[in-house]
């Protein structure tokens, strides 16, 4: 049995065990994504999409599609624009897929999110310190043993 699943603004035709590249998802490696966006299965088509059909897959890993060059020319204009572009692309492993499948996505970037909140706030507290002017006192320290020395000499 095949599905057609629309994801990313692209269409792909799937079945058990495929293994496609698809535009970045939230979610880390190992984490279960679901489709819910089934345009076909198998026989059935949908119009545009078939209700409560889902196709579950497992992230592989996270990477980066080769470079695509953009060239562009004028002829007799000297002008060249060379760039280069890499998309973020997301592997994943279709798992499994039917009509009224009870599978549940696993929330791992909601962990990620959570985990980096503290990270932000610790850093924001020394800046946040330094505004006091605890910082100040220990350069006006350093100044008066500057005007110290040049009293003794």
């Amino acid at each position: 049995m095949f599905a057609v699943i629309k994801t990313g603004g692209k269409q792909y035709r799937v079945t058990k065990d495929d293994v496609i590249a698809v535009e970045k998802l939230d979610a880390d490696a190992g984490a279960t994504v679901v489709f819910d966006n089934v345009l076909a299965l198998g026989d059935k088509i949908g119009a545009p999409a078939i209700a409560d059909a889902k196709v579950a897959a497992v992230v592989v890993r996270q990477f980066r599609d080769e470079k695509k060059i953009i060239f562009k020319k004028r002829r007799r204009k000297h002008y060249r624009r060379r760039t280069g572009h890499r998309q973020n692309l997301t592997l994943v492993k279709i798992t499994d897929m039917g009509l009224g499948l009870a599978v549940t996505a696993t929330p791992a970037a909601a962990k990620e999110k959570k985990a980096a909140a503290p990270k932000a706030a610790k850093k924001a507290a020394p800046k946040a310190a330094a505004a006091d002017g605890e910082a100040k006192p220990a350069k006006k320290a350093a100044a008066k043993k500057t005007a110290a020395k040049k009293a003794e000499a």
